[in-house]
């Protein structure tokens, strides 16, 4: 199985990062813009580094240009698709079926809320994706799906208009049936209380944010 890490722009504790890449056994690493500079400093190398480069420093990137064993895509600046949307593309071209993506949280709140909405591509092609932090493992979800008891608090967020059918079974508060809305906050702040927590979903897609605080 194919696994791919995705290293953005965003905020990244370095320690995080270095022992993501050595227990993850990936394939591919793939540094997007600024996700460089971070790699640089674990002193961990890319298999690709993709970007328009608008917020890399030259200088770093210089030091992979001639390494053969790199591929450098750079991307035009005016285009109709994030870097880190166009790394998630590339890693569903290398025929990934698992996708990890570390720093795509950070100061930029669009960035942020467009890399959630952009996982909904790979799980358009039941390809498994998520946003990992030191704090919080975000993923999408449009069918019954069985999370593991890793993380405190867990919040169910529509993506679509409606999700319909969800019934929760191993979380403090339950839900069956039930329909939740776009604009409601009843999927927010839940707790796990059973080694494994079963979500069910008739239709839509919801966001499932596992945070430790």
């Amino acid at each position: 199985m194919i696994r791919t890490i995705i290293i953005s722009g965003g905020n990244i504790n370095e320690d995080f990062l270095k022992n993501e890449i050595l227990k993850g056994n990936y394939k591919n690493i793939i540094a997007v813009d600024k996700g460089l500079e971070m790699l640089d400093k674990c002193k961990v190398k890319p298999k690709y580094i993709i970007g328009d480069f608008d917020s890399l420093n030259e200088n770093i990137l210089e030091k992979y240009i001639n390494d053969s064993s790199i591929k450098i895509i750079k991307l035009n600046p005016e285009k109709d698709y994030t870097d880190t949307h166009m790394a998630i593309k590339l890693a569903i071209e290398l025929e990934s079926k698992e996708i990890t993506i570390i720093g795509a949280i950070g100061t930029r709140i669009d960035h942020t809320l467009a890399n959630i909405h952009i996982l909904k591509e790979p799980l358009e092609k039941e390809i498994k994706c998520n946003i990992l932090n030191e704090n919080n493992n975000i993923t999408l979800i449009n069918k019954t799906t069985i999370i593991k008891n890793k993380y405190p608090y867990i919040s169910l967020i529509p993506l679509t208009t409606n999700v319909e059918g969800v019934t929760l079974k191993g979380f403090k508060y339950t839900l069956n049936n039930a329909t939740l809305k776009i604009g409601e906050s009843i999927g927010v702040s839940n707790e796990q209380i059973e080694d494994e927590g079963i979500i069910e979903i008739g239709k839509g897609i919801l966001i499932i944010i596992q945070a430790k605080d």
